[in-house]
């Protein structure tokens, strides 16, 4: 049976700098969805299109937003650095293992601070968005679901390299 993994706490903090959680402020985590790049074939002479899938991803673009001012952020805004998004899934089936760490750790800028309307009846939400992902990897447990690095020319899934031919090809 599958395992059931209920998302219970997240963090966004600096992946090389101690005493930088969010973990108390943050409200919400979006770790970047993975779409495959595609390249579209409509032959004249066909019954159909096909949307071929390339051994590439469309850019990624990671967002969270935190409760309050977050004054770190605009240190190095705009400037690549490496971040951990981090989560904890407790696993909910009978007998389940407990509760396991998922990470992601990127390497991506900080390209947008929105905050949120205000009213000061409320706390006050802000919304940052990563751009320039250079390097993502994805973790549950510590098992590697997910690995890409744009300058090693590396793209892993559940540690098979999909890429690995084409570096061949190219003399990499």
């Amino acid at each position: 049976m599958q395992p059931f993994y209920q998302l219970t706490a997240v963090d966004v903090r600096r992946a090389e700098e101690a005493g930088t959680s969010r973990a108390t402020t943050i409200d919400k985590l979006t770790i970047p969805g993975l779409s495959f790049a595609t390249s579209e074939f409509s032959p004249g002479g066909s019954v159909m299109a096909v949307k071929f899938v390339q051994p590439r991803l469309e850019a990624p673009e990671p967002k969270f937003s935190v409760k309050g001012l977050d004054l770190d952020i605009f240190r190095g805004m705009g400037v690549r650095d490496r971040w951990v998004l981090a989560g904890a899934y407790r696993e909910k089936r009978p007998g389940g293992g407990g509760t396991v760490p998922a990470r992601c750790v990127i390497e991506a800028a900080i390209t947008a601070w929105e905050p949120d309307e205000s009213d000061p009846a409320e706390l006050q939400g802000c919304n940052h968005t990563f751009a320039e992902v250079t390097h993502l990897e994805l973790t549950l447990d510590s098992n590697e679901l997910f690995y890409v690095d744009l300058f090693e020319r590396v793209l892993r899934v559940n540690g098979v390299d999909l890429f690995e031919e084409e570096r061949r090809a190219l003399g990499a």
